[in-house]
């Protein structure tokens, strides 16, 4: 039974687990989101929410408890002048955890977790961008549309044609696989 074992030890000792989830909470403050496993996204989540909510009320004490965890002076006043403005109205949820598949070496389940007021970039569909390309048809370069044209059909002109520019080689990209193949 697993009782009153609230916290995910994630195979660490109490220092390194600390320290971690400091670094990781430092980090999700500085960049808005940050990509890890899924439990580590859950431990993280209950690590620095309480903290979000304490840095709602900007005074020195609550300031010195937050820095007491995150241990980097760059992530507090991130933490105090930027995000807590924010979310000064929000009642709680202030973070996300998005699945994101598999990692490729060892198939460990892998999320993003981010500031919700903050991923609206992240969250909205990107646009995409209609390549243009160009139409090839089986006529030679330089043929005029009507085909009377003799000069342009002579080996001479197909010759030249083909010298001056090479199509540069395109890039093929492998699929991503999934852990589970």
């Amino acid at each position: 039974m697993r009782h009153n074992r609230a916290i995910n030890h994630l195979g660490r000792q109490s220092g390194h687990r600390k320290a971690m989830l400091a670094n990781m909470a430092s980090s999700l403050i500085l960049s808005k989101q940050i990509e890890t496993t899924v439990a580590k996204a859950k431990a993280l989540r209950m690590y620095v929410e309480p903290l979000i909510t304490k840095s709602k009320e900007d005074t020195t004490h609550s300031r010195r408890i937050v820095f007491s965890y995150l241990k980097q002076k760059e992530a507090v006043s991130e933490l105090f002048r930027v995000i807590a403005p924010k979310i000064a109205d929000r009642p709680g949820g202030y973070t996300r955890i998005v699945r994101t598949g598999f990692r490729v070496g060892d198939a460990a389940d892998m999320a993003v977790i981010q500031l919700v007021d903050f991923a609206e970039a992240a969250a909205a569909p990107e646009k995409e961008v209609k390549k243009t390309s160009t139409r090839r048809s089986g006529k030679k370069s330089g043929t005029p549309e009507d085909g009377k044209s003799r000069k342009a059909n002579s080996p001479k002109a197909a010759n030249e044609s083909a010298t001056k520019a090479a199509p540069a080689p395109r890039k093929v990209v492998a699929p991503r696989k999934s852990g589970n193949n």
